[in-house]
């Protein structure tokens, strides 16, 4: 056993990825229907009688994509037309519906690891595959870690080690009676539990705990690598103590990350969004249920905050893109709860989640100590749904806590004090402020992106171009 502070991650997929060993790794023909479930798609694609079916692979899957596919077609009914996406859109967890859609795709199977995003307008069948793991040293590791047997846990686990937790369960269920095994939502949805057990769902999961146990009661043990997942259900299952068993290394350990100080560091971030004047909103994904519904509650959220918004569609989310608006104070981003958590350390403006959006615009809305990544809790039906209030006097102000200034919140008045006189605010005499400025921000540029102009360009002949390459034009001397 190792012990040690778990590294926290909230920084890009592919950087994780590396970590991973068995990742890049090209699966044996004969291991090929067992591990992508072959049978199983065929099955669902002809029992629902699908005719184009896309098939989303991650970029360290991406290997296998003609293996899977070149079996599938052998299987399924002629009618059907099996294809590949090429690359997502943005993260490869996230189902990718809008390139499923553009090529006319009435369902998609999607293979990998998942962040358990529920899909929005098609039928999506999950397969995460099967990352090696030693369940006789996960058992061992565990019962070391757990010397008490008598020991609350609720075990969770990465979607690709999912395949093996039956027999885990099956394994520690004659010597530790008080150990709940957690399910994934989207593939153990129809899964009956007894009528007598309090069913929690969080992160995609879901937990049955005995009547009268409540999550604080028990200790959490996670089978994966280090991850975005382990750190989402560290900042969801922050009040409760932490245990890992990475299948690469094949080490089990006490995670010792002291969330206290990661939370402080995200709410230095709440603070530079209240003294905020121009929010981007950030669109992060396009599959993901219900993200139209939270970017509407953040734009009306931020008006009423006072505050003006730009939503932005730029595809997977880097430093370069960002760095093209500097006149935007703080970015939201809207995606699935595993891709949320930017470490804007590498930005050069803050890039929060909508949940710190809420805590500081939303008046109504107090900190308890919670932190649900998933924006879908936010929204009428979720779990921290909090109204926006109608108004927000702007005579709430408080003292910002990186300027010193005093901010304030809500619309101003149509009368601006000045002195002692107050004078009518007029378009004439009104100055632009920062949050009036980003349209002339923009008009004020050398370069504004690529412009149509239709009808304001001149029609000219086609001319022939150069021939060659770059370091040698025909047309040139030698």
């Amino acid at each position: 056993m190792m012990e040690g502070t778990s590294a926290f991650y909230t920084g890009s997929e592919e950087a994780i990825k590396r970590q991973v060993s068995a990742v890049g790794l090209q699966t044996e023909e004969s291991q090929i229907d067992d591990v992508y479930e072959i049978q199983h798609c065929v099955d669902w694609i002809k029992q629902a009688g699908f005719k184009r079916v896309a098939l989303q692979f991650p970029d360290d899957l991406m290997q296998d994509a003609v293996s899977v596919t070149t079996r599938l077609e052998a299987m399924v009914p002629s009618t059907c037309k099996v294809f590949i996406l090429g690359d997502t859109s943005y993260g490869s967890c996230c189902v990718d519906e809008v390139a499923a859609q553009h090529y006319n795709a009435d369902a998609m199977i999607h293979y990998g690891r998942s962040c358990l995003s529920q899909p929005v307008k098609m039928s999506v069948l999950f397969v995460y595959g099967r990352l090696p793991l030693d369940v006789d040293n996960c058992v061992h590791q565990f019962s070391i870690l757990y010397p008490d047997t008598s020991s609350h846990v609720v075990i969770v686990y990465d979607t690709v080690y999912a395949y093996a937790c039956d027999e885990i369960k099956n394994r520690l269920r004659c010597k530790y009676e008080n150990c709940v095994m957690s399910m994934l939502k989207t593939r153990d949805t129809n899964v009956d539990l007894p009528g007598d057990l309090t069913v929690i769902t969080k992160c995609g999961r879901t937990l049955g705990l005995p009547a009268g146990k409540t999550l604080s009661d028990y200790t959490m043990f996670y089978i994966g690598s280090e991850s975005l997942t382990l750190s989402n259900l560290i900042y969801n299952f922050q009040s409760n103590q932490f245990f890992s068993y990475n299948p690469s290394t094949r080490e089990g350990r006490r995670e010792n990350v002291n969330v206290n100080k990661i939370l402080m560091k995200r709410y230095f971030m709440i603070e530079k969004a209240k003294d905020a004047r121009i929010v981007g909103i950030l669109v992060g994904t396009l599959g993901v249920a219900n993200y139209t519904a939270i970017l509407n509650r953040l734009k009306v959220l931020i008006e009423k905050a006072g505050k003006k918004s730009y939503v932005f569609i730029v595809g997977k989310i880097n430093v370069a893109k960002l760095a093209n608006f500097m006149e935007i104070d703080v970015f939201v981003v809207i995606a699935c709860a595993e891709n949320t958590l930017l470490d804007s350390s590498e930005f050069y403006k803050p890039v929060i989640t909508p949940y710190e959006m809420e805590l500081a615009c939303n008046t109504e809305r107090e900190w308890t100590g919670e932190y649900p990544t998933d924006f879908n809790q936010l929204l009428h039906d979720g779990s921290h749904h909090q109204a926006i209030p109608d108004t927000v006097h702007h005579e709430e102000g408080d003292v910002s806590l990186v300027t010193g200034k005093i901010r304030t919140l809500g619309y101003q008045d149509n009368n601006v004090e000045t002195g002692t006189a107050v004078v009518l605010r007029s378009d004439a005499m009104t100055v632009a402020t920062q949050a009036d400025s980003a349209g002339e921000y923009l008009s004020m540029r050398s370069w504004q992106g690529l412009e149509q102009k239709l009808g304001e360009t001149p029609v000219t002949m086609a001319v022939e171009g150069q021939k060659g390459i770059a370091m040698g034009y025909s047309d040139e001397p030698s």
